[in-house]
C-alpha cells in the first residue's frame, strides 16, 4: 500500500472512548485549520459505526467553527432513528467543548428495485 493510502486509512481508523463516542486525530501539517473533508469523514466513520446493515444515502452537514489541528475531535452519535428500513444519525464533532461541525446521515437496508435508471455496460 502507498503511504498516502495508509496514512489516509489512520486518519479515518477513530478510537473510541465511549459509547457513542469517538476521537479523531489530524495529520502532523503546518495548516492552522482542520481540512473539512477530514472532518466529514471522521464523522461518516462515527456515524457507521453505529449501523449494522445499512449504508448511507443521505447527508446533510453544517460547518459551525473551524477546527483546531492540533487537538484530538471528540465525535458524539446520537442514534435518532432505528426503524425497518431506515436509521439516522446526528454527529457532532466537539473541539474545546465546542461544536465545529454537526451532520446528519441517512442509512437504508439495501432493497432489490423494481427500477433501473442506468443501461447495462456493454461489452467490448
Amino acid at each position: 500500500m502507498s503511504k498516502s493510502l495508509i496514512d489516509l486509512i489512520s486518519i479515518l481508523d477513530l478510537e473510541p472512548i465511549e459509547v457513542n463516542m469517538f476521537r479523531g486525530n489530524s495529520p502532523k501539517t503546518s495548516w492552522q485549520r482542520v481540512f473539512g473533508g477530514q472532518v466529514i469523514g471522521q464523522a461518516m466513520v462515527a456515524a457507521c459505526r453505529t449501523v449494522e446493515g445499512r449504508l448511507p444515502h443521505s447527508l446533510h452537514c453544517y460547518f459551525i467553527l473551524p477546527g483546531d489541528p492540533q487537538i484530538p475531535i471528540i465525535y458524539e452519535v446520537e442514534r435518532l432513528r432505528d426503524g425497518k428500513s431506515y436509521s439516522t444519525r446526528r454527529v457532532t464533532a466537539i473541539q474545546h467543548g465546542h461544536a465545529i461541525f454537526s451532520i446528519m446521515v441517512s442509512f437504508h437496508v439495501e432493497e432489490p428495485s423494481a427500477f433501473d435508471h442506468q443501461d447495462k455496460m456493454p461489452d467490448v
